[in-house]
């Protein structure tokens, strides 16, 4: 394959990804190395920023996607909002917050930690594909919830690693625990 039809191809597949696309996919399908993939890709990006395109090429969440570029945010938020609140509330980044630091937690954990119920919040997160049931605790059976691969692209993140150091600031396990026992 030429290096124009790769470049072409490379757009092509990103434009229609609904997520990022992992590096040994795309060079497999480009029956491409990944160290050549991955060389196309960052001269891509780099082209594309040089050039003041209104998108960029970016490594996120463990692939490629292409984004809209930052500059335009706020034209493109208004664009894609028009007329809905798309929102997070004060409460569902709060709770998001908590699932994200404390993966995997459960509803009561989450409740223990914010001071309120947190049902329906939880199901807005859920529903938005934000945070996923991940599976149950032994003891209780109670669902337990962890942040989605929509969460890091979201926030622009590769991995959970990459959130701030807040987390020394939470209660422990074993005060969760207590809480939990206390909210049942």
């Amino acid at each position: 394959m030429s290096d124009q039809f790769q470049r072409g191809a490379i757009e092509a597949i990103l434009m229609v990804a609904p997520d990022p696309v992992p590096l040994a996919i795309l060079a497999e399908t480009l029956q491409m190395s990944e160290a050549d993939a991955d060389s196309l890709l960052r001269e891509l990006s780099r082209e594309y920023e040089q050039a003041h395109r209104g998108f960029q090429l970016r490594e996120v969440g463990g692939g490629w996607r292409v984004y809209s570029h930052p500059r335009y945010s706020e034209v493109v938020g208004e664009f894609v909002t028009h007329g809905q609140s798309s929102r997070l509330s004060v409460q569902a980044l709060e709770t998001l917050a908590v699932v994200a630091y404390r993966q995997p937690v459960t509803r009561a954990q989450i409740a223990a930690i914010r001071g309120v119920e947190v049902d329906s919040v939880v199901r807005t997160l859920v529903t938005r594909g934000l945070i996923e049931q991940v599976g149950q605790t032994a003891a209780t059976g109670a669902s337990l919830y962890a942040t989605t691969q929509l969460f890091l692209e979201k926030m622009g993140m590769n991995s959970i690693d990459e959130l701030a150091p807040l987390a020394p600031y939470l209660p422990d396990d074993t005060d969760l625990d207590d809480l939990e026992k206390e909210l049942i």
